[in-house]
């Protein structure tokens, strides 16, 4: 763990909103993806009055379909610190495939994080 909080504040025109406490001064580095692929043009802006970081995440409207779209916050570990998923279409009707979907992209994390260790403890 880093010891890092994310915190959604809000979702709106198109963008996730959410402040990120732990990171101190240096700026963190954060990854989005989106079914495995990096999502571009995450801003981080420091409010140093508040302590915070504030994030942005724009959500690419190409990423917008029918169905469950999964969107993953990672920190530069590859730690989950928040996800959000959007519904549309007829998926509205059964949203347990958000969490399926969540739960499916949170297992590939472990994965590579584990896989990462075994080689990392491996060559010792």
């Amino acid at each position: 763990m880093t010891g890092l909080t994310l915190t959604k504040t809000r979702l709106a025109a198109g963008i996730w909103e959410g402040e990120l406490t732990g990171a101190g001064a240096d700026t963190p580095v954060l990854h989005v993806t989106h079914l495995g692929e990096a999502v571009d043009g995450v801003e981080l802006t420091h409010d140093t009055t508040a302590g915070v970081w504030r994030v942005k995440v724009p959500v690419p409207s190409c990423l917008i379909h029918d169905g469950v779209q999964t969107f993953v916050i990672s920190d530069a570990l590859g730690d989950t610190l928040a996800s959000f998923a959007l519904l549309s279409g007829e998926a509205l009707a059964e949203d347990i495939r958000a969490e399926v979907d969540l739960l499916r992209a949170e297992l590939d994390l472990l994965k590579r994080a584990f896989r990462r260790h075994c080689q990392t403890t491996g060559q010792g």
